[in-house]
């Protein structure tokens, strides 16, 4: 996995320069003017305490910060119409890490898996390593097809609240024939709950496992995206028996994620910082969408994708003689960076014409500007 600018839903081909004149239309970095340096430094400081020295410092071996885990039982779960036990709670290094745990467990040479196309392309770089069958899933503008799931599928891998990297949510007929599928199927699924705090246009759907009567679904949440990608802290939620598999193997590669880390963390949660950041980030996410699609719009480029509850991003479609590997390269000499959406398909012969443009951490002011700088080089692209 060569993701080195450290986004977790997507797998851009080189690091961002450093200039300050850059204009970065990609997705899930940080923007330091948004976040709450002051309320974080004390949460640090806080946990740096005396009064926790001891939860600091003590190697929990395959546990985790029970402050952090009684927050997300108690807060963020219930929130997404989850029910779960401690037992059934686990934190990971990110989603990411969290989705390797989930193919270690659960995945053989001998199982099939099946995964959305386009796709997340990381995912397909993990399922690639567990050396299971792996078979694609086509999704439209309602995100996975269920229908489309073949019949000997033990897993399904899906991201129903924004769908990686179409923004296509799925609606509710569509994840009750889902779970349908998966029953008759006798497959598990795994879903990667990703950005619906980000909904900011109208309230989030129920998540897939608030759904679930059968124990079916294992959830995959995460703070990186809503904090900053390099906090690395996410979670899995799942039966006691698929925890426990996944707290061993956890424990045996890396033991435990950071403990100032998660009480930290659990601080800047519990306290209310994090939701006070999340609407701060709404605020200006639903802002820079505006702008962004009246930009597209005035410049007369294609969108492909756009999530109907919000999110941090447009996926887009250029003319189908252009390819957006070699415009991403000549706008980079602009300072302009953009996605290439080739790594996201599925297949040796990928579309070359799709790109993504976010704008988690682009300046509202810069958006007109870049928008019309990547339209004056698609139109210049014979």
């Amino acid at each position: 996995m060569n993701c080195v600018m450290g986004c977790a839903h997507g797998k851009p081909s080189a690091p961002m320069p450093r200039s300050g004149l850059v204009l970065p239309f990609i997705y899930g970095q940080a923007d330091p003017t948004l976040f709450d340096h002051a309320n974080w430094r004390l949460c640090a400081i806080q946990a740096l305490g005396q009064r926790d020295f001891t939860s600091l410092t003590t190697d929990y071996y395959d546990q985790d910060d029970p402050k952090l885990i009684e927050f997300i039982a108690r807060h963020s779960l219930p929130r997404r119409g989850i029910s779960a036990r401690p037992e059934q709670i686990l934190i990971t290094l990110g989603a990411q890490n969290a989705l390797w745990l989930t193919a270690q467990v659960l995945l053989t040479q001998r199982r099939h898996a099946a995964l959305e196309n386009p796709y997340y392309p990381a995912l397909r770089d993990i399922l690639t390593q567990s050396r299971c069958h792996i078979s694609s899933v086509q999704v439209d503008h309602e995100g996975l097809i269920p229908d489309t799931v073949p019949n000997d599928t033990d897993v399904i891998f899906t991201t129903p609240s924004h769908q990686c990297p179409t923004t296509a949510t799925m609606p509710m007929a569509r994840r009750h024939a889902l779970l349908d599928r998966a029953r008759a199927l006798d497959a598990l699924i795994v879903e990667d709950d990703y950005e619906f705090e980000m909904s900011f246009l109208k309230s989030p759907s129920p998540s897939l496992k608030s759904l679930d009567q059968d124990g079916r679904v294992i959830y995959v949440g995460s703070f990186s995206k809503s904090l900053f990608p390099g906090l690395r802290l996410g979670y899995l939620v799942g039966s006691e028996p698929f925890i426990r598999e996944a707290r061993a193997l956890r424990a045996s590669v890396l033991r435990h994620p950071p403990g100032h880390i998660q009480r930290t963390a659990a601080y800047f949660l519990s306290l209310g910082h994090y939701d006070a950041l999340v609407r701060r980030m709404s605020n200006a996410l639903h802002k820079r969408r505006t702008l962004m699609e009246e930009a597209i719009i005035e410049n007369g480029m294609q969108i492909a994708g756009r999530g109907a509850y919000g999110g941090s991003s447009f996926w887009m479609r250029a003319p189908d003689h252009v390819n957006t590997d070699d415009l991403a390269k000549r706008l980079r000499t602009q300072s302009v960076l953009i996605e290439p959406g080739a790594p996201f398909f599925h297949g040796d012969t990928p579309p070359q014409n799709y790109y993504r443009l976010a704008y988690s951490s682009i300046q509202s002011a810069q958006i007109a500007d870049g928008i019309a700088l990547v339209a004056k080089e698609i139109e210049k692209t014979g």
